[in-house]
């Protein structure tokens, strides 16, 4: 008896989760198989012999692509762009000790020279007035951005 009614329990069971099913849609997402195809695509892979130098340089193209795609700016070396949209705001008020684009403050600066300059920006820099974040804050600046962006406020500083 007891048999029976287990029987007849999973008979319901079964019977609601074949309603159940019928019930919920299909997924409409068009990107789905792409997801799904991501989602189990290897992590790794063996390149091996010409055909393999080929998927390898081909793999490490797609890489140099998508890591361009998240650099700030879209990878411009536009000083002027670069001081308006992120260092303007400590070194065009003069916040936390940061030196405005007035030639006095920037006097003993430039002395020390423009390696040291660039190095204090990419890196960061704990001076007397205050603190020089590594690349303003923003690490999605490359070096070379930061680079143009400090010889770009140098040269308004002079």
């Amino acid at each position: 008896m007891v048999i029976g009614m287990l029987v007849g329990v999973a008979v319901i069971l079964i019977v609601m989760a074949m309603v159940v099913q019928r019930a919920v849609p299909p997924e409409a997402d068009p990107n789905a198989a792409t997801r799904i195809e991501q989602r189990l695509k290897p992590v790794g892979a063996v390149y091996a012999g010409a055909t393999g130098a080929a998927a390898k340089a081909a793999a490490e193209e797609a890489a140099r692509q998508a890591a361009a795609s998240q650099v700030a700016f879209g990878g411009s070396t536009d000083g002027q762009t670069i001081y308006d949209g992120v260092c303007a705001a400590c070194h065009g008020t003069g916040a936390g000790g940061a030196p405005t684009l007035d030639p006095s403050h920037w006097t003993a600066r430039i002395a020390k020279g423009m390696d040291t300059l660039h190095t204090h920006a990419i890196e960061g820099f704990q001076g007397e007035a205050g603190l020089m974040p590594a690349k303003g804050g923003m690490p999605s600046l490359t070096d070379e951005q930061v680079i143009a962006t400090v010889d770009w406020m140098v040269e308004q500083a002079r």
